[in-house]
């Protein structure tokens, strides 16, 4: 293993590598897990030489548990360098990913601008504890793009979007709302879980920070939660600083859990993705179906604007039925669905299936549909046998 003209391999091969030597450890080819709170110094000098570089705004520097070990300094570096940002610091969550890069790049008295499809609980975040911290939010119609301009107030100083949209699958024009973003004088922030960082580069569109839910594909194995923010350098500083002040960290087993579903995880993706596509297609012609909210299914809402920024695409995508069917039809459709289990994460190898109504959590989104909603995560199972699956259920379902 050698990490020699790294910057010319691709995914699949850096995954697998990475920045880890294994003859650094004796060989042993899964990095360690150091599970560590106090780590002593060598002598007076070492002492005050770490503490020094790290006043000095050195980053890799063990010298306490929470502020990160080898372990964690090596995945920050490989999913800084796959995203192409300039440092990436990992956190418990991606809730706490995202509320963090937010509060770190905010004062009392800013306004955001906040695309009304992220995730619910980054909305009751900003609608109660950046509430009382006096900072006001405008949440904006995903398909604005640079007419986002119009929104902005003399305090905007940042733009939050996820993209494409919690739930509804909105894709939304990041460039054109970057550069607005910017020649107003605010930062950009996207949530790119769902397209992780090989499909979609923040940073060659001009983001500032990105954040993730690495609970989800980056770990891949729902057994670990996580979160990650990617910065650019402008931002680094106030995002590490915000972070190590309220004492956040990933712990290291989770750690190690990151370290082993990031080797996968091109070519996991290339079999949600392909199943995903499979599924999607499927339900465009059943009867039943309204509307397949898939951005990289043609003729799908948003699918120019993915096709021209996105290299892929993951397997979370939802589904509208027909406004025939009623509450009691719909939920029993739900509950049939066997191989899907019904959840709230996803991401990981199993099938995933979520009933969901936006106009009771966005009050101001301007939802076109009137049947019921469901999202699916399409696991790494046949997709032939969810389709059987998805078939039967539907069977019954248009027998009420």
């Amino acid at each position: 293993m050698t990490n020699v003209h790294i910057s010319d391999q691709t995914p699949a091969t850096f995954l697998t590598h990475g920045f880890y030597n294994p003859h650094d450890y004796s060989g042993i080819v899964n990095p360690p897990v150091f599970r560590a709170s106090t780590m002593l110094f060598r002598n007076f000098d070492d002492f005050e030489a770490r503490l020094r570089a790290v006043a000095e705004g050195e980053d890799d520097v063990s010298y306490y548990g929470r502020y990160g070990t080898p372990q964690t300094f090596e995945l920050q570096k490989t999913l800084a360098h796959l995203e192409g940002g300039y440092r990436s610091i990992l956190l418990p969550s991606g809730l706490a990913a995202c509320a963090s890069a937010i509060a770190a790049l905010v004062k009392s008295g800013d306004h955001l601008l906040v695309s009304s499809c992220v995730y619910g609980p980054v909305r009751h975040y900003i609608g109660t504890v950046l509430a009382r911290m006096n900072v006001t939010v405008t949440y904006f119609d995903p398909a604005l793009g640079a007419d986002i301009e119009h929104l902005f107030q003399p305090n905007t100083s940042l733009v939050f979007a996820e993209s494409p949209g919690s739930q509804t699958l909105d894709m939304q024009d990041i460039p054109a709302m970057v550069a607005v973003a910017h020649k107003l004088g605010a930062l950009f922030v996207l949530d790119n879980t769902w397209a992780t960082p090989l499909y979609f580069k923040s940073f060659q569109y001009g983001v500032d920070v990105s954040v993730h839910a690495a609970t989800k594909y980056i770990v891949g194995h729902s057994d670990a939660q996580m979160g990650l923010i990617t910065t650019n350098q402008a931002t680094w500083t106030r995002i590490r600083s915000y972070v190590r002040a309220n004492g956040l960290h990933a712990a290291p087993d989770d750690v190690f859990l990151a370290q082993r579903g990031l080797r996968t995880m091109a070519l996991r993706l290339q079999r949600h993705q392909s199943s995903a596509l499979a599924v999607a297609q499927w339900l465009t012609t059943r009867a039943e179906v309204a509307q397949v909210l898939h951005p990289a299914l043609p003729g799908a809402p948003g699918h120019s604007l993915w096709k021209r920024d996105f290299t892929g695409a993951s397997g979370l995508f939802s589904v509208v039925l027909k406004p025939r069917f009623d509450k009691p039809a719909f939920r029993a459709f739900i509950d049939r669905l066997s191989l899907f289990g019904l959840g709230l994460s996803w991401g990981g190898y199993e099938s995933l299936v979520m009933p969901f109504d936006p106009t009771k959590t966005r009050p101001e989104y301007a939802w076109p549909h009137k049947g019921h909603c469901f999202r699916l995560h399409i696991g790494l199972e046949s997709p032939h046998e969810l389709i059987a699956c998805l078939e039967s259920s539907f069977a019954k379902l248009s027998s009420h």
